[in-house]
Formats: structure tokens, sequence, C-alpha cells
């Protein structure tokens, strides 16, 4: 290995040569009426969500949204620009004919706030807000809006609504509670099972509180039967307002077509529970089963014809009774009982699950259901709890900390089963040594999927899998794949499985019929795998397009380009012509019809285009036969949202953002001849400070040229001497049109200090194995000098903020450079060799995997390449740090253990070197509570304005804050303001 002073020495004289490309622009004089961003703009700045186009292309409707101001819902007609608005609106749904916009009125804020207030709720999550469950879902209510007068019905306290696919006519409302989604309880459990899907489910997240990782997490939930009675379902016409009012109701479905209301109901009267259909027509009403119990898992077939359900009516006395599948022809008599655990081919001590809800296929010729282990009996009344104890084994397949988090999932793992509904044969598809099965369209297979064999292997690499096609008529299986790190695909037509080799670096077809394997892109001259990976690990692919009609071709991406080829191989050709990578331009399919699940053939495609050095963004148009290049239909500096298409018109809706734009709506036709602004969500941002990206060209300590965002004040004067804040992460220009709205968080928020007088850089960095910290050297050091050498920075003003790999670049940057006068790493790392045999409480795993293969890019273990882990880790060389140092580290981090940021802030302490560590107790790797990030903004704001702006030392690190005076800062204060609704600034385009 190059010794360290030998690299330092060459680092630092590349550092010293380094040369720059720069292409200066000017902006015109800001008014001086524009004032800086402050924190009490942040929680009124408006997001647009729910957008949504009326089948006809006739309507847009969406909802504005704040954190700290009521919203609204508007309705705009497209070709008259007429918009109607009704406060507090949100998730509008159109009918399908156009005549009705139906959606959810919210609490005022100010009551949702009481009512958190009063029942001691925590502060709403980052990026949920409260403009959507209303803090008290059992408070919100429906909006019925008529089109095209605008007239709206208001029907109070509605948890859920739901319409049919394909009717405009009824629409269901059920009382109670937002959230539910009409699903009604778990059963007769206490708590049911969690996630539905085994080991298909994610892992929980969060992080146990230090010091007490093992206790309580995962414990067995209560199994006390409990059985909550409905409450009112309101069925409307919605062209006469007539309602039927259902009580008792906890699920219900429509069918596509309206035609069949399904709903299950639990009451206090077991005479009354049960599951019934109404037949919308007459109003007549079959009952498919009755009887005391639990009714759940309602599942209708496309037809309307067919529906099936699970209950536990039939052993409801028993302490915990098992569930069973029942099914009912529409029209027909009572339901008939379809599986329990006595049907033929049910595996022995399995029944049928409660946590996977039953499906139809899309042919309505199979159901699909979950089965498993019967659920525990309840412990006997007295007995005594299990001692807290953890004993680790090197023989278990998974560490402890991961058998915890997943103690849950693997208590409550189901098994995919499928019914023929033909001959009414039950068939085991997914077994415990092939937990994974997931039918999908195809009638004949599906891919089955097994990490059993390699559940050690995950800790130090990557997840491995066995792959299997399936035969849904017998459930026998056949081994395709063996340790896989990829997944396979099926053909739409089911001949073929897809699948990307990444030894070999090539995509193969796997014909099903006879095995016969095909290597699809051997025999091209261009990549298909990843052209600039750089961990350890080996690169993936760039994806697949689809496949066209009958499975005849596969369409696949290399960076740039789209090519297609018969499964064989044969007739490979590019569909772009080459022009993606002659240009540097990457292409990619655009599907508008969602319900399309094959890539055309006739016609033409629209692509979206995105320049890979410019990062200028367009849509073109493409033959679908190919033989021509990309048509450009627009193109711009911009970054553009994927259109959203009319079902039945020639009409779009898409965003077009920058950093100083944010991304309102714009629609257009398909061939964007003359697209038009349709909304206006902040025009309270002229009054505002603000500022724009460009891209630089820098040249790093190896000699290669890359590149940096630099923002710089929309009243830029190069002149002057400005502070720098530079943040990091890995590569970041491909976000350089990315609007970034005001906003607290974990890191700085970008617009706030280009507003308040800062240029911000943000350099993209490239990685070599073995030396990650010395490779953010190599880059972040000759991108400031760069900037430094174009005049306009202040060399002694630079700050540098991260979270997470960033905070460790920065914390390893800092023992290399004394050029930031202060710097922000948060969650960092600060010691490899113990961060390496650490956990990841969020799902338990060993972080082994990171150094071995993926972004900490040791490529090796602490006993194999000691010294790289020694060099690559700043505690050993923590006696060269000289720039004041912030932190943020929560003891609840479930991604980088928090004692990393205890060593490193101990080291500094003990050296007496200028130090501050947050810690938001329980708080994960970012933070997720409101009022934390406000709380956390403010300090490290003030942080970074001292030494950067030359604002006055804070008392909080003049003098500290005492533990029992931790956390009384009310910062509450500087983010509340006088609210104007979004509507009254001018909100909407005429």
């Amino acid at each position: 290995m190059t010794s360290r002073l030998t690299r330092r020495v060459v680092l630092f004289a590349a550092c010293a040569l380094v040369a720059f490309a720069w292409t200066p622009w000017s902006a015109g004089a800001q008014s001086a009426a524009k004032k800086p961003l402050s924190y009490d703009a942040y929680d009124y700045w408006w997001s647009i969500q729910g957008t949504r186009l009326s089948d006809d292309g006739q309507w847009l409707a969406y909802a504005l949204t704040s954190q700290g101001a009521d919203g609204e819902v508007v309705v705009r007609n497209v070709a008259s620009g007429q918009e109607l608005r009704h406060a507090r609106g949100t998730n509008p749904q159109f009918t399908p004919d156009g005549k009705f916009v139906l959606f959810t009125i919210v609490p005022p804020k100010a009551d949702a706030n009481e009512a958190e207030g009063e029942e001691g709720a925590a502060a709403a999550p980052a990026g949920r807000g409260r403009g959507g469950a209303g803090g008290n879902g059992a408070r919100n209510s429906v909006g019925i809006m008529a089109l095209p007068g605008g007239q709206v019905t208001t029907v109070e306290q509605i948890g859920t609504f739901r319409m049919p696919a394909e009717s405009s006519t009824w629409v269901a409302m059920h009382k109670g509670r937002a959230g539910g989604n009409g699903r009604g309880g778990r059963g007769g459990r206490g708590g049911g099972r969690a996630g539905g899907g085994g080991r298909q489910g994610a892992p929980a997240a969060g992080a146990p509180t230090a010091g007490a990782q093992a206790a309580g997490a995962g414990e067995t939930a209560s199994t006390e039967k409990q059985k909550d009675p409905g409450t009112d379902l309101i069925v409307r016409n919605l062209a006469t307002g007539q309602d039927v009012t259902i009580p008792d109701v906890v699920e219900y479905e429509w069918d596509r077509g309206g035609n069949w209301l399904v709903y299950a109901t639990s009451s206090t009267d077991a005479a009354k529970d049960g599951v019934f259909a109404r037949h919308m027509t007459d109003g007549a009403v079959s009952t498919l089963e009755t009887g005391r119990g639990h009714y759940k898992g309602l599942a209708i077939d496309e037809a309307g014809a067919q529906v099936a359900f699970l209950s536990d009516r039939a052993e409801y006395e028993k302490p915990v009774a098992p569930y069973r599948l029942y099914y009912w022809k529409t029209g027909g008599a009572q339901a008939e009982e379809l599986v329990s655990a006595t049907t033929r081919g049910m595996p022995e001590h399995m029944v049928v699950s409660d946590d996977f809800a039953p499906r139809f296929s899309e042919d309505g010729k199979r159901l699909l259901l979950g089965t498993a282990p019967p659920p525990p009996a309840p412990a006997p009344e007295g007995a005594k709890a299990p001692l807290r104890v953890d004993i680790w084994n090197y023989k278990d397949l998974q560490l402890q900390p991961m058998q915890q988090v997943r103690a849950n999932q693997e208590r409550n793992r189901t098994y995919r089963a499928v019914v023929h509904l033909g001959d009414k044969r039950f068939v085991q598809l997914a077994t415990p040594d092939l937990p994974n099965v997931n039918p999908g369209d195809d009638p004949n297979r599906a891919i089955g999927t097994s990490d059993l064999p390699y559940e050690q292997e995950i800790s130090w690499d990557q997840t491995y899998n066995d792959i299997y096609l399936v035969d849904l008529k017998n459930g026998q299986r056949r081994k395709i794949l063996e340790h896989w790190g990829q997944s396979a695909s099926m053909s739409p037509g089911g001949k073929y499985l897809l699948y990307f080799d990444e030894t070999q670096g090539q995509w193969f077809s796997y014909r099903i019929s006879d095995g016969q394997r095909s290597n699809l892109t051997a025999r091209l001259d261009v990549s298909f795998r990843q052209e600039d990976h750089d961990t350890p690990d080996l690169p993936g692919s760039y994806g697949s397009m689809g496949w066209t009609a009958n499975d005849e071709n596969v369409l696949l991406y290399d960076r740039y380009d789209i090519w297609t080829m018969r499964p064989d191989g044969s007739g490979a050709r590019m569909l772009t012509g080459g022009e993606g990578r002659k240009t540097g331009t990457v292409f990619r399919y655009l599907r508008l019809d969602p319900d399309l699940d094959t890539v055309p053939t006739a016609g033409t495609l629209l692509l979206s285009a995105t320049d890979f050095r410019t990062k200028a963004e367009g849509f073109y148009r493409l033959p679908a036969a190919g033989g021509a290049a990309p048509e450009k239909l627009i193109a711009l500096d911009k970054a553009l949202g994927n259109p959203t298409k009319a079902k039945h018109a020639d009409v779009v809706v898409f965003t077009e953002s920058r950093f100083d734009e944010f991304p309102n709506l714009w629609v257009s036709d398909t061939n964007f001849t003359s697209p038009r602004k349709v909304s206006d969500a902040n025009p309270q941002q002229s009054e505002y400070r603000w500022g724009k990206a460009e891209l630089i060209d820098y040249i790093n300590a190896d000699g290669k040229t890359l590149r940096a965002m630099l923002i710089k004040p929309d009243d830029f004067d190069p002149t002057k001497k400005y502070p720098l804040m530079v943040y990091i992460y890995e590569e970041l220009t491909q976000g350089l049109h990315s609007y970034r709205a005001p906003n607290v968080g974990t890191s700085i928020n970008l617009t706030r200090y280009v507003s308040n007088g800062y240029v911000v850089l943000q350099p993209d960095i490239v990685y070599e194995t073995g030396f990650p910290g010395e490779s953010a050297e190599k880059c972040v050091i000759p991108a400031v000098n760069t900037v430094v050498e174009m005049g306009f920075i202040d060399p002694k003003r630079i700050g540098i903020q991260g979270h997470s790999w960033g905070g460790y670049q920065i914390t390893h940057l800092i023992t290399r450079t004394d050029m930031f006068a202060a710097v922000e790493a948060g969650a960092s790392v600060a010691n490899m060799i113990s961060a390496y045999g650490g956990i990841r409480w969020g799902t338990g795993m060993s972080r082994a995997f990171q150094y071995e293969k993926t972004q900490s890019r040791i490529g090796g273990t602490p006993w194999d390449e000691p010294l790289k882990f020694i060099e690559n880790s700043p505690i050993f060389w923590v006696e060269n740090v000289h720039t004041p140092y912030l932190t943020i580290h929560n003891d609840g981090d479930d991604a980088v253990p928090w004692y990393q940021g205890i060593e490193f802030f101990s080291a500094m302490r003990r050296l007496g070197k200028e130090a501050y560590m947050f810690d938001y107790n329980g708080e994960p790797h970012g933070l997720r509570n409101r009022d934390n990030m406000k709380h956390w903004t403010v300090h490290m704001d003030e942080f970074f304005d001292h030494f950067l702006l030359g604002k006055p030392l804070p008392e909080w690190m003049d003098k500290g804050v005492p533990y029992l005076e931790r956390g009384t800062r009310d910062v509450s204060g500087m983010f509340k303001r006088q609210v104007v609704a979004p509507n009254a600034g001018g909100g909407g385009i005429n």
C-alpha cells in the first residue's frame, strides 16, 4: 500500500495545481425591498399534492397544503381557466364522467393542534404535516363539488370514502377515523399480523433508545380477543343526492362497475355480524354469512361476479379462532366455505391467514390467499414472563438484533396459496423452505425466491436468493438461478424470464418451455452495466423498458439509449439510433397509460430526455418501430416532472422547476406544442431574495474533470466577498434544477443560506475503493479552491455541512485541512473499526457489509486491511483538528450507532478542542419530530452564522446547556406569522 505520507504529498500538490473551467453569469439587480428568508416563512410555504385530471381532460384538481396554515382544494377548468376552491380540501377524486369531484375536508389546524395538545400527541412527522389526516381523523368531512357550477355539499364526520372505478353514480362514505381505509380492526389477536407479507414486508424502522436496545422491543403482542363495533356507512346516489345509511360497517368494497357494494359489519348484537352484498340497481341485500365473529379481507373480481372474504365465525368461541376463506357468486345463495385448516392440500399445522387479504386473478379464474401457522394461544393467567436475555450464537442465521427487529414479521409470516375456482382446488405455493411466491397475471406460473441459504452472508455481503419457477396448478417448482444477487422478472406473456447477470454484466433470457438460456447483449459493443459504479460490489444494470405484445421483443436500457431485440438476442438494434450516446442524452420511456403492460409497436412512444452534462430535461417522440432519431418536443434548462395523461383526452399535466422556480403545474397536449402554466402556489416567493444554481467544472487531485453545483444569491455582486457554505454527500449535480422550499430538517436548507448572503457549493465526489476519506479530500478541497480562485469568496469564511456519509467525509476532512472556519458533521462514523462491528438498529443488521461491499468502500475486513480502516478513521487523527465542530447524533439512530458521535466528541473534549453535540432523545438517524427539527435548525444556523457571518456567540455555545435545563429553549415563536389564504395572494393563474 502506498504510504500515507506519499499519498498526502501527491494529493496536496495536485490541489495546489488545480485548474478550473467557469462560465460567469450576471444577474439583474434585485429590488431593495426583497428580504432574506426568515423562519416565519417556513411553515407557510405551500406544496401541491394529489394532482388529478378528469378522464375527459376538462378539469384539473389538486390540493394546496402547508405546515402552518389551512390549505384548500383547487379545481380548474383546463380550457377556460375558471377556478373553484374549497377550504381545507385534500385528496381530490373525479367521478369517471367528470361531473363531480370529491375530496376530504380536514379540520382547521387550530382545532387539530388543540386536539393534539389535549391528547398529548407527538408533533407531526417530517414531510407528513397535518394537511392530510387533519390531526383528528374522526372530524374529517367529505366535500362533493358539482361541476361546472362548483356547488359543494359537505358530509360531516367521515373517515374514508370510496367510489366504484367505472361508475359515476355512487359513493360510499364511512364514518369514523381516517387512516383505516375502511378496513376495520385486526380481528381476534389484539394487534394481528404485521406487514401481511412475511419476508416480503419491510422491516420495522426506528432504533431502540441507547442503553435499552434489547429491552421491550419485539415483545409478543397481546393476544386478548378484541372486537370493536363498526360505524355508519353512508351510500349516496350522486345524481339524486339520496342516501342510504348502513350501520356497524367495518369494511367495504365496490365492484368496478358500481353494481355491487359488499360490506362487513361488527355489532354488539351477534345476529348483526356478517358480510352482505347490496345490489345497487334495486337495493336488494344478500346475506353472504352471519354470526358472531370478525369479517375482513373483502375482495371482488374484475367482472363483479365473485366475492371472497375471511372470517373466524366458525370457531369464534375459541380463545384464538382460526380464520376460514369464504366464496360467493354474486346473485347466488349464501357464501360457501372454500378453505379451512382441513382443506385438502393445506400443509399440516397451517391455517388461513387473516393478514393477507384474498384477491382474484385478472381473469377471475384463481383466488390468491395466504396461509400461516396458527397464532399462539394466550399465555395462562399468572404465567411468569420470560427473562429478558438475548443469547447470541455464531451458528445463528440472523444476528439477535435482526431477529428482534423481525420478530413480528417472522411471527406473522404468511405463505401464498391459490384456489383454482373452476374445480375449487387448493394449491399451496409458498412454504417455509420457499417463503416468497408472488403470483402475477400469468395463469400458469409464478416466481419464487428464497434467501434462507444465505441469511448469514447478508451481514458482510449483499442479499442473495435462489430463484424458482412455481407451477400454479400443482405447486411444483424448478430452480432457475442459485445464489443470485439480482431479481428476475417474467415476460407479460409468461414465455420467458429476464435477468441481469452481474458477474458477466450481461442480460439473459430463460425460455420457460424448454429451459434455453440466451445471452441477449454479449454481441453488442456497448455496456449494459452501470458505467460509473464506484463501490466494491458488482455493478448492476440500467434496467429494462419492457416487452412488446406476445413476448416478441424485449427492450433494454444502456446508459443513454434504448435497445430492442428478440428473446433469443437476435435482431438487436438501437431503437433510439445512438442519439443518446452521441449527444450525451439519457432517453427513457414514459408510459402514459398505466393499464398498458406491453410496449406498443405502432404509433409513437413518448420519451423523457436528460442531458447528462447540462441536466436540461425534455420530452421526445420516437416511432415505436424505430428507424428514426427521437424528435424533440420540448427541452428546457429545468427539471420536468413525468406527465400524467387524462384517460380519454389528449391532455397531460406535468411540472417545471429550477432552484428558483417552484414546481408548478403545466398542462399541454401530448405534443407539448403550447404548454400553459396553471398554478402559482407560492407567489410570495417574489418578496424574498433567492438564488440561481449553475454548474461549474473542477479538476480533482487525480486530474479528473468533475462537476459541482454553485448557487449564488440572485443579487450576486462578483466584486464582493461572500461566505461559502459547502454541502456534500456523493454526486449531487443531478439535483441542479431541484427546488428547495424553505423548511426545517436535519441538514441545512440551501435556500435559506443563499437567501441570507451565502454562496453554496455542492461538488460531485468520486471514489477509489480502499480510500473513501482520501477520495473526498481529492474532490472537495480542489472544488473549494476552484471557487475561491474565482475571487468572490472570503477564504476565512468557509463552512461545510453534511449528514451520515456526508458527515463522515467532513469529519475525515478536518483531520487533513484547516480550510474550514466551521463544520457540522451529522451522524458521522469516526471509528471504522468499531463501526464495522456495529449494528444498524433499524434493521438489526451488522454494518460489516457497508465496509466490504457498499458505501463505506473499504473493500475488506479490519483483519485483512487494518491500515485502511485506521487511515480512514478520523478518531485516529483527531489531534490534527483545529476547526470548530458541531454534530447531531441521536441516541435512537437506526443506521449509525450513536456511540460513534460520542467517541469523536469525547476525543475532541479530551484534547480541549471546540466541539458541540446534539442528541434528540429517541430520534432516529434523521429527525422526524418537527419541533425537534425547528430547534435543531435554529441552533445549526446560529453556529454557522456566528463563524461565517460574524453574528454574536449564542449562549448555548458560550455557556452550555445543563442537563436540568435541556430542551427548555422554545424557538416556536420564530416560526409564527400572520397567514394569508393561498388564493388571496393570487395563488391561481387565469
